[in-house]
């Protein structure tokens, strides 16, 4: 009979995983055992929470989850920052983790890696948790948690399983792969909605990441009803940027805010409606027209604000059908003659030193093939993309600048989005942020991946001593010296390369994207 360990690397290749994250330890040996005779390919990182910014980056390149394989203990502790980001943003992530033997659970004998209650460290930012107790459990177990992926909000599952039942024999017939239905819109939702959409005089749509597979249907859907779509951080580049009814990640600004607050009616998909998307305002939107919210997690239907018409369904099924059944307005507008005025009053409300950034936004767009995908960290320069870089499609945009907001994501999420992907990708990120995850490089140089990675090099956390200055408080603690980065560039097998002027950043990211290994841009501010 076949072992827990092979049981649980046959079914991960039968849900399609090709690639899992972790690094090997004395607890977890069993269940390397199973993997030389798989198709799956196993990623080292240098830190457990690279692992998992990597599973991450890999979720959100694909729209497959992400998985990583942990030791008992600190693999959990170092990985629990990514997984409560990857929760924060709705993101599918598979977490096995070993756990001691069950004999010496709760018994506080000290053993190697001992966590008591490992679970409760990841209570607060899994969706589902599981801890095998019986070697038959796991099929069920891995079953459940790539149907919750499939059909309800996603976010980390995270599944313990003691170390003596890696080699145990799992008796019961493990099953293959579930087909994974999504819930649809209810007929007389539909009737509603659709109603509600013909009558209305000036409606708008809004886009969240749980659009993310939804984006031509809501290009149609806008198409027909002449109807302005702006997007949420997450959602950048579901909808062409190029569209002209396409207004973009712009919610944070006033004008874009007070026309949607005007709208007679605001369809809303797939958006928690987030404080990160209104410039970090507490206050909620102040909607004066009826609201139809859809979402597939029901409780978001009334949190951030309450929806006139709620409806829980998956977004591309939803507004798929909405499109079919559109049949235009009968008083159209000229929407894209709005869409643009109310972009070039945004600009009066850029953050300060936008417009000195923006050249080197610019040559991103230049140096960047169409189909690139970018990668940010909480650095300034990300906030000038996340509004003022125009992306095409999909999946293009990968960010941790909103919800939990960590640092030191971009460099390993970008790792795992060039392993899943075809795509070309491009990682940018502040020179505080990479000394988070720094040694992933090394990974990075031993994949042989073409991954430039731009470093908004300031000398500390810019965005802090703005923010002190602001605040009238002294600077302290946001003043550090980051090191030489193009010497331990080179120092990890990687290039490095310093540049001083957008006009150089646009040849360093060509030649970086065929350089067959990660190079490491300074830009130096």
């Amino acid at each position: 009979m076949p072992s827990c360990a092979q049981t649980l690397v046959s079914l991960l290749a039968d849900y399609g995983v090709d690639t899992v994250y972790g690094i090997p330890g004395v607890h977890t040996i069993e269940l390397y055992r199973a993997l030389p005779d798989s198709n799956l390919r196993h990623i080292t990182p240098r830190h457990e929470q690279g692992a998992t910014f990597m599973a991450d980056g890999y979720a959100r390149a694909t729209g497959k989850p992400g998985v990583c394989f942990l030791i008992t203990g600190p693999g959990v502790t170092n990985a629990a920052t990514a997984m409560a980001q990857a929760y924060s943003d709705s993101i599918s992530m598979l977490v096995i983790s070993a756990v001691n033997r069950r004999a010496d659970l709760g018994m506080g004998e000290g053993r190697l890696h001992e966590l008591p209650h490992q679970q409760d460290v990841t209570r607060g930012f899994c969706i589902w948790q599981h801890s095998i107790t019986d070697p038959n459990q796991l099929p069920a177990a891995i079953h459940r948690a790539f149907q919750l992926f499939g059909s309800a909000r996603p976010g980390p599952v995270h599944i313990e399983i003691p170390i003596d039942l890696f080699p145990a024999e799992v008796t019961v017939d493990a099953g293959s792969a579930m087909t994974i239905h999504k819930p649809g819109i209810a007929p007389a939702a539909l009737e509603s909605a659709s109603a509600w959409l013909a009558e209305a005089s000036n409606p708008v749509l809004l886009l969240g990441g749980g659009a993310m597979d939804a984006g031509k249907a809501a290009t149609a859907l806008c198409e027909k009803l002449d109807m302005p779509v702006f997007l949420s951080l997450a959602a950048k580049g579901i909808v062409d940027e190029r569209h002209p009814l396409c207004g973009g990640a712009n919610l944070s600004f006033p004008p874009v805010r007070e026309h949607i607050e005007k709208a007679d009616l605001v369809l809303a998909v797939g958006t928690e409606l987030a404080e990160t998307d209104r410039n970090l305002e507490r206050d909620s939107y102040r909607f004066r027209g009826r609201v139809i919210r859809i979402d597939i997690d029901p409780a978001q239907l009334s949190t951030g604000a309450a929806a006139d018409l709620p409806i829980c369904a998956d977004a591309q099924l939803a507004l798929s059908a909405l499109a079919s059944a559109a049949t235009g307005r009968p008083a159209k507008t000229n929407s894209a003659g709005t869409v643009k005025k109310l972009l070039a009053e945004c600009r009066a409300h850029w953050w300060p030193g936008s417009e000195e950034r923006l050249p080197w936004v610019e040559a991103l767009r230049e140096a960047l093939p169409k189909e690139a995908i970018v990668v940010t960290d909480s650095t300034q320069l990300a906030y000038n993309t996340n509004h003022a870089l125009p992306l095409y499609e999909a999946r293009s945009h990968l960010t941790c600048t909103t919800g939990y907001g960590t640092l030191g994501y971009a460099l390993p999420a970008a790792i795992g989005a060039c392993l899943g992907s075809n795509r070309p990708v491009c990682a940018l990120i502040g020179d505080g942020g990479l000394m988070f995850t720094l040694p992933e490089l090394a990974a990075a140089v031993e994949q042989s991946l073409s991954l430039p990675v731009i470093v908004w090099n300031n000398a500390g956390y810019g965005e802090i001593r703005d923010f002190m200055d602001a605040a009238e408080v002294e600077q302290e603690g946001v003043n550090i010296a980051p090191p030489d980065f193009v010497a331990t560039a080179k120092a990890f097998g990687a290039n490095g390369i310093a540049v001083e002027s957008p006009e150089q950043l646009v040849d360093a990211v060509r030649e970086a994207l065929s350089a067959g290994r990660p190079t490491l841009i300074d830009v130096r501010i």
